[in-house]
């Protein structure tokens, strides 16, 4: 399938705008087994040094939050829990922000995702979470850095949600009023969403 590569000024735009305008997008992984995408169907927004939640709070800056410092549009890599999780670095040079890539609904390479993830029965369980759709994209930890408007790791033109929800993010819960921020994005109906907290509108 041939993808049309989304251009790099694309990603020059505000966090929370990014986050929202990321939805429909379409995030694909090529490797020597084969490429797997998905479209992208939730995502929450991380606003640096402000934001109490993200790894660059305080303007923290460390070997693991260096792509973050730099130009839009990078890779954001990195491991919790054993599982891989992937951002999309925002907010410009020197501004240390990004977009986690939450949960993506299949479009290319289902059969692939399948192997990936053999316990996931159901092929809605394939991708509704952000450690599920690294697993099941390819996407690993050595992708960090990567420029997402190019391959093997991009993200090319999609679709428009045609209603999108807002709510809290997931799993900060030590964070503070950081907390609350409706910094969590996703397509409304779409079965794909990971199933946490609901959303306020």
């Amino acid at each position: 399938m041939s993808w049309e590569k989304i251009k790099p000024e694309f990603f020059d735009q505000p966090t929370l705008e990014l986050a929202r305008n990321l939805l429909g997008k379409i995030l694909i992984k090529e490797t020597e087994e084969g490429t797997a995408a998905g479209k992208i169907v939730e995502t929450e927004a991380y606003k640096g040094p402000g934001d109490r939640a993200a790894h660059s709070f305080g303007n923290r800056r460390t070997a693991r939050t260096e792509v973050m410092f730099g130009p839009s549009g990078f890779t954001y890599t990195y491991v919790m829990h054993t599982h891989c999780l992937v951002n999309v670095v925002s907010g410009g040079d020197l501004n240390p922000e990004a977009v986690l890539i939450r949960a993506v609904e299949p479009v290319e390479g289902l059969e692939l995702m399948h192997r990936r993830r053999p316990k996931a029965r159901r092929t809605v369980d394939l991708t509704n979470g952000p450690g599920k759709l690294t697993k099941a994209l390819g996407i690993v930890k050595a992708d960090y850095g990567r420029p997402l408007h190019e391959p093997p790791l991009y993200i090319a033109e999609g679709r428009a949600a045609e209603e999108i929800k807002t709510g809290p993010r997931i799993g900060i819960d030590n964070s503070g009023e950081a907390r609350e921020y409706l910094w969590r994005f996703w397509e409304a109906g779409n079965p794909f969403v990971s199933r946490f907290r609901k959303g306020i509108d």
